[in-house]
């Protein structure tokens, strides 16, 4: 699946722009606790240093500690996307 990688006036957010819609509806986890049901949000959880995802229709927002820095979270967001969409076949 090709990802944009997009920054936000937010400068701890990054929006990834997937290839076509995938989510039916849109969905906030503000912790990994609340994510715990859902695959792809608790596999970004699991990097470290992210905070809130928001995912709706073709995109998905990483807000991340501001404390961190998106060198190599970027790559390692990407990567957890796409293994999520290899695994459901999206």
């Amino acid at each position: 699946m090709e990802i944009t990688v997009q920054p936000t006036p937010n400068p701890n957010a990054h929006k990834y722009i997937l290839s076509g819609k995938t989510f039916t509806k849109p969905l906030s986890f503000a912790s990994a606790d609340a994510a715990t049901d859902h695959p792809l949000a608790a596999s970004l959880f699991d990097l470290g240093n992210v905070y809130n995802v928001f995912m709706a229709q073709d995109f998905i927002t990483v807000n991340k500690l501001p404390d961190s820095a998106w060198v190599g979270l970027d790559e390692a967001i990407m990567h957890a996307i796409n293994d999520y969409f290899d695994k459901v076949g999206g």
